[in-house]
């Protein structure tokens, strides 16, 4: 008895093989496809329609999503035809069906405050963080209160010392604390200080290195 391992897939994978696009998937296999009106013809089954991740065959009378198209005109069983839409899984390979990642966001700092009192006394009073450790990082422009939520918002830069990172802190003592990066940061850039003692330093959040006394 020859046993055959179970290949288990997850609801998301079989959502997203079902939503590959069909033309885009069979262009990638040498085959041919025209278009015919708002849909697409295939060279090899003139019969088959196309239009984004579904089918058609008007001869048969049958349609429907991409697994199913894998199966029955590559003879596939379930497990090989997602297999094959997910590109081995590890990469999708082919577009998906009216899904289009939009375009990353450029990083940009939020407006500063006028002052940074709201800052000053959350990290003091709050977090028990030395004023003179505040006033270093406001100083060097990495450290500074948000204009619209007052956040206290920690700027990482690059080597050229242009702002690339930034995270945000929540100022309000009452209720659930909010705490997020910036849209766009660089994480190969994030809130850092540079000594001179010859240590390296790892700490999970940027408000818990600055409770901490660094050699400058």
């Amino acid at each position: 008895m020859i046993a055959i391992p179970y290949i288990h897939f997850t609801d998301e994978q079989k959502q997203r093989a079902n939503s590959i696009d069909l033309v885009d998937f069979l262009r990638s296999q040498g085959e041919e496809v025209t278009r015919s009106g708002h849909d697409f013809g295939w060279a090899r089954h003139d019969s088959v329609t196309l239009h984004g991740n579904r089918w058609f065959q008007h001869s048969a009378n049958q349609g429907g999503l991409a697994i199913d198209f894998v199966r029955k005109f590559y003879n596939m069983d379930f497990p090989d035809a997602v297999t094959m839409l997910l590109n081995g899984e590890h990469g999708a390979g082919f577009a998906q069906a009216g899904k289009k990642s939009p375009p990353p966001k450029p990083f940009k700092l939020p407006e500063a405050h006028t002052d940074m009192r709201r800052v000053f006394a959350y990290l003091i009073k709050e977090r028990c963080i030395d004023r003179e450790v505040i006033r270093h990082f406001a100083k060097a422009g990495t450290l500074f209160e948000d204009s619209k939520y007052h956040n206290a918002v920690f700027v990482g830069k690059d080597e050229n010392g242009v702002a690339k990172h930034a995270h945000k802190r929540s100022t309000f003592t009452l209720g659930e604390s909010y705490r997020g990066n910036v849209e766009g940061s660089d994480a190969r850039c994030s809130f850092h200080h540079i000594g001179t003692s010859g240590r390296l330093y790892v700490f999970e959040a940027p408000i818990d290195m600055t409770a901490t006394r660094i050699a400058a």
